[in-house]
């Protein structure tokens, strides 16, 4: 199974294409963040959001999207412009009929890292040692995304075996 994973937000947006192969093995196939520019205005940042994970999704082929469940902002406005993002976000994975699943960000780093509290700088750490990286991605929101489709797939995976256990 390959996944993309989207960590959205207002000035980078991370992703990262992650296969898990017929053993279990983990395969990182890309990663990065779409630089936002705070100058340009709004629409013109998700047009460019728009672009960018429509190209991944095509040069890529992934066969689901995961991403970041909502959480609460600090303050309002930064809330709405997190949202418009991952509306993009969304609606671009749906235009290319892939599922979109979502997870809160104490799933994601429990299932990386063991402990739903860890820092930006473990899940780095972790993402690289279960992909097999030379060093830890960069910047962190790809990593973020990359930790996202691993949680997507290591979830996936034991909700599969638990069914057909249940058969």
């Amino acid at each position: 199974m390959r996944v993309l994973g989207i960590d959205c937000g207002g000035e980078y947006t991370g992703y990262g294409v992650v296969e898990q192969d017929d053993c279990g093995s983990l395969h990182h196939c890309c990663s990065g963040a779409i630089h936002l520019s705070p100058r340009h205005a709004l629409e013109i940042r998700l047009k460019k959001i728009c672009e960018g994970l429509t190209e991944i999704i095509g040069a890529h082929s992934p066969e689901q999207v995961a991403i970041e469940d909502v959480f609460y902002a600090v303050n309002a406005k930064s809330a709405l412009k997190l949202g418009h993002v991952r509306g993009v976000a969304m609606l671009v994975a749906a235009q290319a009929g892939l599922e979109v699943v979502a997870y809160s960000p104490l799933s994601i780093k429990s299932a990386v890292v063991g402990y739903g509290k860890a820092e930006k700088s473990q899940v780095q750490i972790m993402v690289a040692r279960l992909l097999d990286l030379p060093a830890p991605p960069e910047p962190a929101d790809a990593a973020d995304a990359l930790a996202i489709a691993i949680c997507h797939l290591h979830t996936a995976g034991t909700l599969r075996r638990q069914h057909a256990a249940s058969r």
